[in-house]
C-alpha cells in the first residue's frame, strides 16, 4: 500500500478515491442543476420597461442595418402616469453597446396621438402629427440624458 514510518498506523483511506464514478457523477449533477438554478432565478428577476414606474409600452422600434458603424436603435413609447414616470430608468434598461452606437427613445402620453413607425433618420418622429413629451438618448460614449418637452395646450 502506501509507505509509512514504523510504529504509525497507516490510514483505511490512504491510496483510496474519494469519490468514484457515481459520486463523481452526482457532484457534477448538483453543480449542474445549482447553476441552472442561478440562471432561472436571475432570469424569472429581471426587470422589465413594464416594471419602471410611470406604465410605459413599446409601441415602435426601428434598428440600422449596421453592416458598417455602430448599431443605431430607435424607441416608441406611450406613457400611462406621466407624473410618476421614471424615463431615465425606462432608457437604462434598453439594449446599448459599444462601438459608436447609439439609443434614443421617444415617449408619447398615452391617448393620444403617437407613432407606430419610426425613421432611422433624424427627425426620427413626424412632430407636427405627434408630440412627444420626453427623449431618452444614449450616445456613442454611453452617456444617457433625458430631455422633457413642455406640453402643448
Amino acid at each position: 500500500m502506501g509507505s509509512f514510518v514504523r510504529g504509525e498506523k497507516e490510514s483505511p483511506m490512504a491510496g483510496k478515491r474519494i469519490f468514484g464514478r457515481q459520486g463523481r457523477s452526482l457532484l457534477l449533477a448538483l453543480a449542474a442543476a445549482a447553476g441552472a438554478a442561478l440562471l432561472l432565478v436571475d432570469i424569472l428577476t429581471q426587470r422589465g420597461v413594464s416594471d419602471v414606474a410611470g406604465g410605459f409600452e413599446e409601441i415602435a422600434f426601428v434598428r440600422n442595418e449596421q453592416n458598417k458603424g455602430g448599431i443605431v436603435r430607435i424607441y416608441a413609447f406611450t406613457v400611462s402616469d406621466t407624473a410618476a414616470a421614471d424615463y431615465l430608468a425606462c432608457g437604462n434598461l434598453l439594449p446599448h453597446n459599444d462601438y459608436g452606437s447609439t439609443t434614443v427613445a421617444y415617449f408619447f402620453e398615452k391617448g393620444k396621438p403617437a407613432p407606430d413607425r419610426l425613421k432611422l433618420d433624424s427627425p426620427h418622429v413626424d412632430a407636427d402629427r405627434y408630440r412627444a413629451i420626453a427623449r431618452y438618448a444614449k450616445d456613442e460614449r454611453g452617456v444617457a440624458t433625458v430631455t422633457r418637452f413642455l406640453k402643448n395646450k
